[in-house]
């Protein structure tokens, strides 16, 4: 009876204040965004989420000099981690912490994307120049470090595709009705 009391006082308190100025602190926040208790956001303002974006509980979100763009009706489970960075490994002599982000090379953080319609399991991680596919699916514990391909469903560490979430046909129509939308938004 304690816990379901406590667990219900954090609730209220993640949705009514916490997930509010977490939210305004966001370079982009579209309509129905959730926020999962615990969430750890490092460069809040290049973050960018799209509408109906669900964030489990404990993810985390490290983009100090590159981006992560969410599209819209993406759900992150528990504990996914997303980091946009890396630290150089190139300089002799030096220790990998005393080199400071001015001394970071374009290559050393770049942006992640989430095109929208993606499911991200619990536990995944998902590193620098990454781009999650229309409608892919990442397994949990999953660690992607390479493009993930619009409607396949990947797992493993690294990640690897698994299979396709649609047949050869509907998979072509899906992409189809992809192209048309992104052309008529590109219009707009």
């Amino acid at each position: 009876m304690i816990y379901k009391l406590c667990d219900l006082a954090s609730r209220a308190a993640n949705k009514l204040l916490i997930a509010p100025i977490k939210r305004s602190a966001l370079g982009k926040c579209g309509k129905n965004v959730q926020l999962g208790r615990g969430l750890r956001m490092y460069g809040a303002e290049n973050i960018c989420l799209g509408s109906h974006v669900f964030v489990g509980d404990e993810a985390l979100f490290m983009c100090t000099r590159a981006k992560i763009y969410v599209g819209d009706h993406v759900m992150f489970g528990p504990r996914v981690t997303v980091i946009t960075g890396g630290h150089r490994t190139d300089l002799a002599g030096r220790p990998m912490d005393d080199i400071t982000n001015e001394e970071k090379r374009p290559e050393d953080d770049r942006d992640i994307r989430f095109q929208g319609d993606n499911w991200i399991g619990a536990g995944a991680t998902v590193l620098r120049g990454v781009t999650v596919g229309y409608g892919a699916v990442i397994g949990a514990g999953a660690v992607v470090t390479k493009d993930v391909p619009p409607y396949s469903i990947v797992g493993g560490s690294p990640a690897k595709v698994l299979k396709m979430r649609f047949d050869e046909q509907i998979l072509k129509e899906q992409l189809a009705l992809l192209e048309q939308k992104s052309e008529k938004n590109f219009k707009e």
